[in-house]
């Protein structure tokens, strides 16, 4: 069974002391592979260095901070995903986070860096990883009115009945561990079909404790859970989703 968590934080600081570790536990419970994302320009040279360091194994995607979009120079994470076009195999994560952004203005301020990121992701070729919290049908809708074709909506927090549209425009959605204690992820996998699915971790959050620090290895709970709530076999389950890795971000595992 090989499996590939399609969206984790490897670059976060907790995970700093035992990255090694956490990375041969991947191994040992069947991951054939990482797609680590760096937010912000530290988080950024963080993935890379560690997808340096991991290569073959750990693939960077550099995004921005989603729930504080302004704080940090977002012109700088452009010009070190410029700077690294080959080394990078996705946009973001990025999006919309009206969990986080309240005020109409800086909501407004965030549609719009969600659109010039996935023009760039466009122009580039590259899958975009979209973060939609609390704002997830706004978030399809964009993507869909822009004609965007490689996404990734990671750990989709929307109705199920609307992420049929994203589907139905050949989106992929990606599913934490968390879907172990979340009804909203579990009717989320009975209505996506198998096909449009991935695994993700978004370690060191959404596990299934949400008390202790995801990682990578915790995807087997995705995978568990998928199985269950479809009644498909998991060895079938791992074989789809890890296709769909490989078809959206171009991976040869």
């Amino acid at each position: 069974m090989r499996l590939v968590d399609a969206h984790a934080h490897l670059s976060d600081s907790s995970f700093e002391m035992d990255l090694e570790s956490v990375v041969l536990k991947a191994r040992e419970n069947g991951l054939a592979a990482i797609v680590d994302c760096g937010l912000g320009p530290d988080g950024a040279l963080r993935s890379l260095r560690i997808s340096e360091k991991f290569r073959g194994y750990v693939y960077s995607t550099i995004g921005i901070d989603y729930g504080a979009p302004f704080s940090v120079n977002y012109e700088e994470v452009v010009k070190i995903i410029l700077d690294n076009r080959s080394r990078i195999i996705g946009i973001g994560e990025v999006g919309l986070d009206y969990y986080t952004v309240r005020a109409p203005e800086d909501r407004a301020r965030l549609i719009g860096f969600f659109g010039f990121f996935i023009g760039l992701a466009e122009r580039l070729n590259l899958p975009i990883i979209v973060h939609s919290r609390s704002a997830g049908k706004d978030a399809i809708d964009i993507l869909i009115g822009r004609n965007a074709k490689k996404v990734l909506m990671h750990a989709f927090d929307g109705k199920a009945s609307y992420a049929m549209k994203g589907v139905e425009a050949g989106f992929f959605f990606s599913i934490p561990p968390s879907i172990a204690r979340s009804p909203q992820k579990q009717k989320l996998a009975a209505r996506l079909p198998l096909e449009n699915i991935l695994l993700e971790s978004d370690s060191p959050v959404l596990g299934v404790d949400p008390l202790k620090r995801n990682e990578p290895a915790n995807i087997v709970f995705s995978l568990r859970e998928i199985s269950r709530i479809k009644k498909i076999d998991p060895d079938t389950v791992a074989e789809e989703t890890t296709k769909n890795a490989c078809r959206l971000f171009g991976l040869r595992i």
